[in-house]
């Protein structure tokens, strides 16, 4: 493709060579540059590309876009933009032909939430006929085929491949977390979305490498709805209006008060098959709702997914058959020992408010016995380990400990951060530092009423020690030994 095609729509100045050069590829790592790439210099957290220019050239890249030209000549085309990385968002959009501009394209922002309304809404589409690609923490998936990504919200090069995968494949709609960071980095800068819904906002992703402050962090997230047609939001968050702002077309949602759809009479069930909540909404449509996953707050990404799968044109029957059987890898995900009708569930908390959260979100079923298994991440503060033993003790009937990611710290002195936490509220505990024999202890030993939750791996399949990653999947795990239990 001809470089001035590329560079159609933005505001630039040339300082070396002519916009007619053909252009093979594009970069934003000098590594990866070849024959005819166009280099696109990016100023990051920990290195600059415009100190790279020289290796790109040697490369044989044709052309560079720089925010500072370079003082020498460097023998091939050299493009100025006052931004770079907003640049290769449009520059990337351009080269596989736009193909966001040719999908339903769904953002989701919010501290907490978006894995979990991402998932519902692509079941409910997938569900009414819509083929559907989904882009988030756990990668990016069209269909069953997973593709790993390195970003909850990938580079904007990466995240348009993805979008051009996606309509080959068929699909009509795309459902992504657009992350502050995602935002910040302009990874998005360009795409229209045509829904964009916020979820909540909490002090949280601030410090080096995040964001300075909470009001970065907010404004961050504020920029997705300058960039989306239909809004949607959830408005029991005090702080809902300062991220949305004043969009033409807005659609609320609530638990607590009227809004465009209200969800009333939420009640905890446990029932054979079901562990969640049930719940009606009112508003832009009736009906009565069950969800298979526990917690309250799971309500308001239903809400919000049955919103906007609603105002796409998805029928409420379809909505909440599809909410009633959706289920997140490794978020509240929940599987059944009919034997003594206890419930397994994993989860990836893996601080001390996602685990008080998990666990007092679990104790209002009234188990007959909390259960807790999880480990501490080696090389990682002590006072996280402590603060999560702490939780476990406070509100588990039982803690197992065990392995998780000790890298190349020893497992025992992992543990003794932990067992001081549990200390404190004289926490019931047991120490199996192999993970795999913990989960088969805990089945072979849980009785009738029990919750077991398996905390801080989730969707992850691995184990990291001593700078090896071991395949690990929980999941399989638990069902292998769920499975002999019933043979």
């Amino acid at each position: 493709m001809i470089l001035g095609k590329l560079l159609e729509g933005l505001e630039y100045s040339l300082t070396e060579g002519d916009i007619d050069v053909e252009i093979s590829s594009i970069a934003y790592d000098s590594r990866k540059v070849t024959e005819g790439s166009l280099f696109v210099c990016l100023k990051g957290f920990e290195t600059d590309g415009h100190r790279y220019i020289k290796n790109a050239v040697d490369a044989g890249a044709a052309a560079v876009i720089v925010e500072d030209v370079p003082e020498d000549e460097t023998g091939v085309t050299v493009v100025k933009t006052e931004d770079t990385r907003g640049a290769l968002a449009r520059i990337s959009a351009a080269w596989f032909d736009h193909p966001a501009e040719k999908m339903t394209m769904i953002g989701l922002t919010g501290t907490k939430g978006k894995t979990t309304t991402a998932h519902m809404i692509k079941k409910i589409l997938e569900k009414d006929g819509r083929r559907t690609g989904m882009i988030g923490t756990l990668g990016a998936f069209v269909g069953s085929e997973k593709i790993p990504t390195k970003n909850t919200t990938p580079e904007s090069y990466e995240l348009h491949s993805i979008f051009d995968h996606m309509l080959s494949e068929g699909c009509s709609c795309v459902v992504m977390e657009v992350s502050s960071q995602g935002l910040k980095l302009e990874r998005t800068a360009g795409i229209k979305f045509d829904y964009g819904a916020f979820l909540n906002i909490s002090p949280d992703h601030v410090g080096p490498g995040e964001h300075e402050d909470f009001d970065e962090y907010l404004n961050c997230k504020k920029m997705l709805f300058d960039q989306t047609e239909n809004v949607v939001a959830n408005i029991d968050d005090e702080r809902w209006r300062q991220v949305t702002g004043e969009p033409e077309r807005l659609y609320t949602v609530s638990q607590k008060e009227d809004a465009d759809l209200t969800a009333r009479n939420v009640e905890n069930i446990w029932e054979p098959g079901v562990l969640g909540v049930r719940f009606d909404v009112s508003g832009m449509f009736d009906a009565g709702i069950v969800l298979n996953m526990p917690g309250r707050y799971n309500v308001e990404n239903a809400l919000v997914a049955a919103a906007i799968t609603y105002l796409i044109g998805v029928s409420p029957d379809v909505i909440a058959e599809a909410l009633k059987e959706v289920q997140v890898k490794g978020r509240m995900q929940i599987f059944e020992d009919s034997v003594h009708d206890a419930r397994f569930i994993i989860d990836y908390a893996h601080n001390a408010l996602s685990m008080e959260n998990l666990l007092t979100t679990l104790r209002e079923y009234e188990p007959e016995r909390l259960i807790c298994l999880f480990g501490g991440g080696g090389n990682k503060p002590k006072q996280r380990r402590f603060d999560m033993g702490e939780m476990a003790g406070k509100y588990a009937d039982l803690t197992v400990i065990t392995m998780d990611n000790p890298r190349f710290e020893p497992m025992e002195e992992i543990n003794k951060d932990i067992i001081r936490g549990l200390d404190v509220h004289d926490g019931s505990y047991r120490v199996i530092d192999d993970r795999e024999e913990a989960i088969r202890h805990l089945i072979d030993n849980c009785r009738e009423g029990d919750i077991v939750a398996l905390i801080g791996k989730g969707h992850e399949e691995y184990q990291e020690v001593e700078g090896k990653k071991y395949f690990f999947s929980e999941q399989q795990i638990l069902e292998k030994y769920l499975k002999e239990k019933l043979d």
